[in-house]
């Protein structure tokens, strides 16, 4: 089967960064979420990132949320736990399914996030389900005053 793939040069770089680990890339990645950030200006006490969604050696969301919390000097907190696993959400197109897979999942440790100003980092985004199931536990469980959601990348719609 052939498909006929296009990327964004940021889409590109994180391709290769996911793809082939090819760490070189990350600079030119987090340049790009460095120069966002500045221009967008949201107030926030800490980056917190979405789990990575299966186990490898190299997990891009957080060698790349490693390096923009250094260079914007914020806390990078590991407080988003996923209680069991799931089928990888990129092979469930359906919505529905995909919340139902997502309800219950996270756990937030409180004490990192209580009144504090998020911002959740991922490096891909597809419907948005993942960033919003753990917004929502960011609120109700981990209290956060307030949280920002910023992705380096989406997929294309289907449609």
């Amino acid at each position: 089967m052939q498909f006929d793939t296009t990327y964004s040069e940021v889409g590109e770089l994180l391709y290769r960064l996911k793809s082939k680990g090819d760490r070189k890339v990350v600079s030119e990645i987090v340049d790009a979420a460095e120069r966002f950030m500045k221009s967008w200006r949201p107030r926030v006490d800490a980056i917190v990132t979405v789990p990575p969604s299966n186990e490898r050696s190299l997990q891009p969301v957080i060698v790349l949320a490693e390096e923009l919390s250094r260079r914007l000097a914020l806390p990078l907190l590991a407080c988003v736990k996923k209680l069991r696993e799931t089928p990888q959400l990129k092979n469930v197109s359906d919505f529905d399914e995909r919340f139902r897979l997502l309800k219950g999942l996270h756990k937030v440790d409180r004490s990192a996030t209580h009144g504090k100003k998020i911002l959740l980092f991922d490096d891909l985004y597809r419907s948005g389900a993942t960033m919003n199931a753990i917004t929502d536990a960011l609120y109700d469980q981990g209290d956060a005053t307030d949280v920002f959601a910023l992705t380096i990348t989406r997929t294309r719609s289907h449609r």
